[in-house]
């Protein structure tokens, strides 16, 4: 359906089109999906997808060990910074390119099929590692919640159980239409401000007894067995890098978004710069309110900040606060499978994954791309499988979500840096800020990409290895194997204006 795009065809769009229907045309794609996002929606599946609540208390007890306080707080409000200037250059390019394919298509665009081919394997490899890591920190979260509720004993087969249970609501969820996606995105943004002021608030007011500011500020931990108090540091920066990933959900929506040109630009902007506040003041709170940091470390929920919520506020506000967490967390899943599938359709109306004709059908009556939110989620199940048997599986998870998206943010951003001035922008543009952001985002893309694929632990065991850069290894070589056997058929379409010819096609894409 997507011939390859051949060498005069266009790498840019013309400037803004009054109407973003036509202005996908000219990108090449007949319009298949339901445009019912507005700007809010659009921002609150990034922001919902970023997720402090999960993200930041999920890896709150790997940050404990790896660097401790000092390094979470101020790494947060470092990485906070560099993140938001890759946010601020990949929106840019988001505005010129608003499509479903995202980060893989502007790269096609820019570069040529060969960048866009392997930005569009290490954006899905991301996509699927995020929704792997968000739910089964769901899951573990939900394991704490009933051992304090019931004495439930978490073992990593029940771990898992849950884990495939949660995957299964937000099939479900996903499954209704992008109107239900969009709502829930909308609760979950209030969910998560409020929550975060309700956990800072009791854990501020109600324990008897608080840490310092010393100690939260500058107390340095390093539980890792490296000797190098640096090379600790910047590992520990996994905690925030994480959490600031999936913001590129903004533009995975955009062809269900209304004047996406802009308002899927401003979403990704805004989630990064509204999460940075809430997640230092969710990482403060937290800090500060910590009784027994061994006790914390080693809780028996498996959780640390499940101890810190018992023993600052008894087993009834720790269940409460638990509940705030773990709804949170749901709606961080289920925007990342909405942001996932969109991918899989997208990538997959290029053919670019096996049995794309499959992948790329939509609902007639949802307009939703079924197979694929399917797809998404089994695999993630997948990814998440060595938890059964590594205690340290779930780093790796998270890890594979970093390496893998990450790159992907900064290939685009790259491309355009290259194009100069033929590259041209969107409605929404940096200016004359543009160069000096997109190399500060390359630049920082690049340290983390080699920061995350190092060992976390010493000695380095089998246990305790790092298989993120092996499952990196593998997408990257299967991608290129997959290349020789698709790169007949894969490509992003040469601009149209919908004639019939494409119509005809459209409705073998709609089943």
């Amino acid at each position: 359906m997507s011939p390859a795009t051949p060498p005069e065809a266009p790498r840019h769009p013309s400037p803004a089109l009054p109407d973003e229907e036509a202005r996908l045309r000219e990108l090449g794609y007949q319009p298949v999906l339901a445009r019912r996002m507005g700007g809010f929606g659009n921002f609150a599946i990034s922001f919902s997808v970023i997720s402090v609540l999960s993200g930041c208390m999920t890896l709150y007890g790997f940050g404990l060990g790896t660097g401790g306080p000092a390094v979470m707080l101020w790494g947060w409000a470092g990485v906070g910074l560099f993140v938001l200037c890759v946010g601020l250059a990949l929106a840019e390019v988001t505005s010129a390119y608003p499509t479903s394919g995202a980060l893989y298509y502007m790269a096609d665009r820019l570069g040529g099929r060969r960048w866009g081919w392997y930005t569009g394997w290490l954006n899905l490899l991301g996509l699927l590692g995020a929704i792997a890591g968000i739910d089964y920190g769901a899951a573990l979260f939900t394991g704490a919640f009933l051992n304090l509720q019931w004495g439930f004993e978490p073992t990593p087969g029940s771990t898992f159980l849950i884990f495939l249970a949660i995957l299964l609501l937000h099939a479900a969820l996903n499954l209704f239409g992008v109107r239900l996606v969009s709502v829930l995105n909308s609760i979950s943004v209030w969910w998560h401000l409020g929550g975060v002021a309700m956990i800072v608030g009791a854990l501020a007011l109600v324990p008897d007894r608080h840490q310092s500011a010393g100690f939260v500020f500058t107390e340095f931990v390093n539980d890792t067995g490296w000797a190098n108090p640096f090379y600790v540091a910047a590992i520990g920066l996994l905690l925030a890098q994480y959490t600031f990933s999936g913001y590129d959900a903004s533009a995975h929506l955009s062809e269900e978004t209304a004047n996406a040109s802009v308002t899927a630009a401003k979403g990704i902007v805004r989630a990064i710069w509204v999460s940075w506040i809430a997640g230092f003041a969710l990482l403060a709170g937290l800090t500060f309110a910590i009784q027994d940091y061994a006790g914390t470390v080693g809780s028996a929920t498996g959780v640390p900040p499940a101890q810190i919520f018992l023993d600052a506020l008894g087993t009834g506000g720790a269940t409460a606060l638990l509940l705030v967490v773990i709804v949170a967390q749901l709606f961080c899943g289920n925007a990342e499978v909405a942001a996932a599938s969109r991918m899989v359709f997208a990538f997959s109306r290029d053919n670019a994954l096996p049995a794309s004709a499959t992948w790329r059908k939509v609902s007639p009556r949802t307009q939703t791309p079924v197979p694929a939110v399917w797809l998404s989620v089994g695999a993630a199940a997948v990814l998440a499988l060595p938890s059964l048997y590594s205690p340290t599986a779930y780093g790796a998870v998270t890890a594979i979500n970093v390496i893998g998206i990450t790159p992907a943010y900064a290939i685009p951003i790259l491309l355009r840096l290259r194009a100069g001035r033929d590259f041209t922008p969107g409605p929404w543009s940096l200016g004359r800020w543009s160069r000096p952001i997109g190399w500060t985002a390359v630049g920082w893309v690049a340290v983390v990409t080699v920061l995350f694929c190092l060992p976390q632990k010493s000695p380095v065991t089998v246990d305790t290895m790092n298989y993120a850069v092996i499952a990196l290894a593998v997408v990257l070589l299967l991608a290129t194997v997959w290349w020789y056997a698709a790169r007949r058929s894969y490509g992003t379409p040469t601009p149209y204006g919908g004639t019939a010819r494409e119509e005809a096609e459209l409705t073998e894409n709609i089943v």
